[in-house]
C-alpha cells in the first residue's frame, strides 16, 4: 500500500510538484488538485485562505477576488468539502480567516507607506443587504456555511495580535484580532489537549483557552502576510501525532511546512502561484540548511 507521500508523488504533472524532504508542494488550483488526492490521506488541515477583497495575489482563478462574498463562501465550501474527504475520519480542520468592511462604492484601493500590499486594482461592490462602512462578517459566514455542509464547528479561537497593523480610523476600535476556527470531520476526533496545555497562575498547567496572543511575523521575502509559526504550532500539536501528514491547501510562503518539519510531521501544500511556491521552497531549504548546520556544530 502506498503512503500518502508516495501517492502524491505519483500524481500526474510532475512539473507542478516540488519535493523537499518530508514536504511536497503541488502547484495548481486547490479545488482541482485536491480531487487527485486519495481519501483519508491527512490527519489534519491547517490553513489560511486568501481573505475576501483584501489582497490581490496576482494569480488567475484566485480565491478572494470574487465579485460577491456569497461566491467566495461557496467556493471555500466546495474546496473544504474536498479537504474533508482527504482527512482521516478523526481529522480536524484549523481555519484562520479575517474580516473586511464594505467598500462604500470605491472600486480600487491605494497602497500606503506602511503596507504596500494594501493596494488593489479592484474592489468588490457592497454585498446585498449591507451598507457602506458595514463589517461584512466574512469569518462567520464561512463558518456557518461549513457547519451547514456537515463540518462540526468546535471552537472559535481568537488570534489576538498585540502588534497589529495601525489603522487611521476614528469611529471604531482598531482591529487586533482574527478568528482561528476548529472544525472536525466527525463527532469524535483526534485532539491532543495535553500537547497544548498552557501555564496557569498556580504554577501548574491548564487546558488551552480560546484567546491566543501571538505577534504577527514580518517576512521580507513576500509582499503578503504570513502565518506566524507560534499560531500554527498548537494546531499541529493538537491535531496530529509525530509522523502524521498535514495538509495546507493555501500554502503561500510555506509556514505550515516549516512547522511540520520542526515537529516531525509530513506535509503537503497546494499553491496556485508558482512564485509563492518558490518562496516556500526557499524557506524550507533554508530551514533544513540551518538544521544541518546546528547538528554539525553539536557533533
Amino acid at each position: 500500500m502506498l503512503t500518502v507521500q508516495e501517492n502524491i508523488s505519483a500524481i500526474e504533472g510532475q512539473d507542478k510538484l516540488i519535493e523537499l524532504f518530508d514536504t511536497k508542494i503541488l502547484i495548481g488550483n486547490a479545488g482541482e488538485v485536491l480531487k487527485t488526492i486519495p481519501d483519508r490521506s491527512f490527519r489534519c488541515c491547517v490553513t489560511s485562505p486568501p481573505y475576501w477583497g483584501l489582497r490581490d495575489y496576482s494569480a488567475a482563478g484566485q480565491i478572494g477576488a470574487e465579485n460577491s462574498v456569497d461566491d467566495f463562501v461557496a467556493n471555500l465550501v466546495a474546496i473544504f468539502r474536498e479537504v474533508k474527504r482527504t482527512l482521516t475520519d478523526d481529522g480536524t480542520l484549523w481555519l484562520n480567516i479575517g474580516d473586511t468592511y464594505t467598500s462604500g462604492g470605491r472600486t480600487w484601493r491605494a497602497p500606503d507607506s506602511k503596507n504596500q500590499a494594501r493596494g488593489m486594482s479592484y474592489r468588490a461592490p457592497t454585498p446585498e443587504g449591507l451598507k457602506p462602512k458595514d463589517l461584512v462578517g466574512v469569518p462567520w459566514r464561512v463558518a456557518f456555511a461549513l457547519q451547514a455542509d456537515g463540518w462540526y464547528l468546535r471552537a472559535d479561537n481568537i488570534w489576538y495580535k498585540p502588534n497589529c497593523q495601525p489603522e487611521s480610523v476614528r469611529d471604531r476600535p482598531t482591529r487586533s484580532h482574527e478568528y482561528l476556527f476548529l472544525f472536525s470531520k466527525s463527532e469524535k476526533y483526534f485532539y491532543d489537549h495535553e500537547a497544548i496545555k498552557e501555564p496557569a497562575v498556580n504554577g501548574k498547567s491548564r487546558n488551552k483557552r480560546t484567546v491566543w496572543q501571538v505577534n504577527t511575523e514580518p517576512f521580507s521575502g513576500a509582499h503578503f502576510a504570513v502565518f506566524p509559526s507560534a499560531l500554527i504550532e498548537p494546531c499541529i500539536l493538537a491535531g496530529s501525532s509525530e509522523g502524521d501528514s498535514v495538509l495546507d491547501p493555501f500554502f503561500g510562503s510555506g509556514t505550515v511546512g516549516l512547522v511540520c518539519q520542526k515537529l516531525g510531521r509530513k506535509s503537503v501544500g497546494i499553491e496556485l502561484n508558482p512564485e509563492y511556491a518558490e518562496i516556500a521552497k526557499g524557506r524550507l531549504k533554508g530551514f533544513q540548511k540551518s538544521l544541518f548546520t546546528s547538528k554539525s556544530h553539536v557533533a
